[in-house]
């Protein structure tokens, strides 16, 4: 890892919160319904479990890092709080409490953790032993991830529509199939 990984990290995760307003924002209804897999989650559900992550999550967990190291394990994270909390919460407004969240929690991420706390160890509940660098790095590509995951399910508002041309659109054969490339 290059000596810059603190501030790599925070680079892209900066940017989660512009890409989702930039593309979710004011979007019109017909492209918001759509589900990343048939039984998946609709942007919407992206956004609130992005919520979620951002006040029961990653810094949580790195202050617990900071403060107990491997004493304590992280608290189990609801991937599903979403649910429940934001029914009837128009997207704008998950856009909006996301952006101040992540600024929040980027701030604090300043203030908490310097590049010579990357290789401290905490203790998460099902995977054992894990580094800092290790909990920066999923939370960066678990915005990649759930980014995808978006893109999927505006694209599957339009799986019917493209008709045979379906063929080389993988975004939309990997909903099925999930080892599908296009042809």
């Amino acid at each position: 890892m290059t000596s810059d990984f603190l501030a790599d990290t925070t680079a892209l995760l900066e940017r989660t919160p512009r890409v989702l307003q930039d593309l979710l924002g004011g979007l019109p209804e017909s492209w918001l319904d759509g589900r990343d897999t048939p039984d998946g989650w609709q942007p919407r559900d992206v956004v609130g479990h992005l919520i979620s992550a951002e006040i029961d999550d990653w810094i949580p967990r790195a202050e617990i890092i900071m403060e107990h190291g491997r004493e304590r394990p992280f608290e189990p994270f609801d991937r599903f709080a979403h649910a429940d909390r934001d029914t009837g919460v128009a997207l704008h407004a998950l856009l909006d409490r996301f952006t101040e969240l992540r600024m929040a929690n980027l701030a604090r991420l300043r203030e908490l953790v310097a590049d010579d706390d990357l290789d401290r160890v905490g203790r998460h509940p099902s995977l054992g032993e894990v580094t800092m660098r290790q909990l920066l790095a999923t939370w960066a590509v678990h915005d990649l991830d759930h980014i995808s995951q978006t893109f999927a399910a505006l694209s599957a508002t339009r799986d019917d529509a493209v008709g045979p041309w379906k063929h080389y659109l993988g975004i939309l054969l990997r909903r099925t199939d999930p080892s599908a490339t296009p042809g």
